[in-house]
């Protein structure tokens, strides 16, 4: 007998992320946690919009216009005082949902720039966020496809934090690569693979035994690619993020957000936000070697506050006097060593060519005597 019914295709179930990545791990055994940290990440970005109250957590440009205002104005300052270029690019990398885009790009237009807007950024999920603030932005994966026109003006907040670490351990045979396993269906740590003792700083490498040290190989590779870039076009670059000032240094700072709580980095990958405190002295040698100077880092509090943020809250409140706790909280939370303005760092690169930008000490030019 003939039917005239077609057999429907057999549903394969979909397997989830966490499940994917943990057969990728038994496959291979161990692999690094740079590995883990850059999959887990590229799948968290990509899936969901992770900022705000009903996100994971909330950055600067979310907790107050005065962020971005800030960082957009210091930006057509130095574009004012290098004589006005006609063509000049905006660069956000990591733009989030685009509001300190939006708030900087405001301000700049307040002090006659206009410029071309370009986002770094490799998430559908938040390329659409941007796309409905900012329809008139370029999207780029990379640095690469910037154009070559004109002077770059560049802004990175808590971009260069998600970017992967390598982490490696001074164990009782030498420093090895801090890397993840599965057992028993749990991702765990563990310390694999052959010595690199020749990886580690001099002054480092009789640390105690179980020490951490973290490198960001992506990290150093885009903060030169950034660097020479400006060297050539003209322009200026803001970087602001949570680390620390000195070269590498001792410690585990891998950590995982989800719900604005810390969770366990290995528990739920690509979940939860994994980051790690930014090597600020590094990013400045990598730029520094490429030809631009370096300023900074200066506390977020201390670089806001040089900015005239007081200024600018007195300013809101007076527009609107009903919202003067909200406006003073902000500032506070902001700029307070109690809260973001000692942990986070901003640091500026800028073309030789290009003058001293404000907010930093005119001295504190961090120029290494190596380079």
């Amino acid at each position: 007998m003939s039917s005239d019914k077609k057999s429907s295709p057999q549903q394969v179930p979909l397997i989830d992320f966490a499940t994917r990545l943990k057969r990728s791990i038994e496959a291979q055994g161990v692999l690094p946690i740079a590995y883990f940290m850059a999959a887990a990440n590229a799948h968290y970005y990509g899936t969901r919009d992770p900022l705000g109250a009903e996100g994971d957590f909330i950055t600067a440009p979310e907790i107050s216009q005065m962020f971005g205002e800030l960082c957009g104005l210091w930006l057509a300052d130095l574009w004012d005082r290098a004589g006005r270029p006609a063509t000049v690019h905006y660069v956000e990398l990591g733009p989030g949902r685009g509001t300190l885009a939006v708030d900087a790009l405001r301000a700049m237009a307040r002090a006659g720039l206009e410029p071309q807007i370009h986002f770094i950024e490799t998430s559908p999920t938040l390329r659409k966020a941007q796309g409905a603030m900012l329809p008139d932005a370029h999207w780029h994966d990379d640095l690469s496809t910037l154009p070559n026109d004109g002077p770059l003006l560049v802004v990175a907040n808590e971009f260069f934090d998600a970017l992967p670490v390598r982490q490696l351990v001074h164990s009782q045979h030498g420093w090895f690569e801090r890397m993840v396993t599965v057992r028993h269906g749990l991702i765990l740590p563990v310390v694999d693979g052959p010595p690199l003792n020749g990886l580690i700083p001099d002054h480092l490498k009789d640390a105690p035994i179980g020490s951490i040290i973290e490198t960001s190989p992506a990290s150093v590779a885009i903060a030169g690619a950034l660097g020479e870039r400006l060297a050539a076009q003209g322009g200026a670059a803001l970087i602001v993020d949570y680390g620390y000032d000195h070269g590498p240094a001792i410690g585990d700072t891998l950590q995982a957000v989800r719900g604005h709580g810390y969770v366990n980095p290995f528990d739920t990958p690509g979940d939860a936000d994994l980051t790690a405190h930014v090597d600020f002295a590094t990013l400045g040698v990598a730029a520094h070697v490429r030809g631009v100077h370096v300023h900074g880092p200066v506390g977020q509090g201390d670089w806001l506050n040089a900015m005239g943020i007081e200024l600018r809250a007195d300013s809101l409140i007076k527009r609107s006097p009903a919202r003067q706790a909200e406006i003073e909280a902000a500032r506070q939370r902001l700029t307070s060593p109690m809260a973001m303005g000692t942990l986070f760092r901003a640091m500026a690169m800028v073309a030789p060519s290009w003058p001293t930008p404000v907010g930093f000490a005119e001295n504190d030019e961090n120029q290494p005597e190596n380079s």
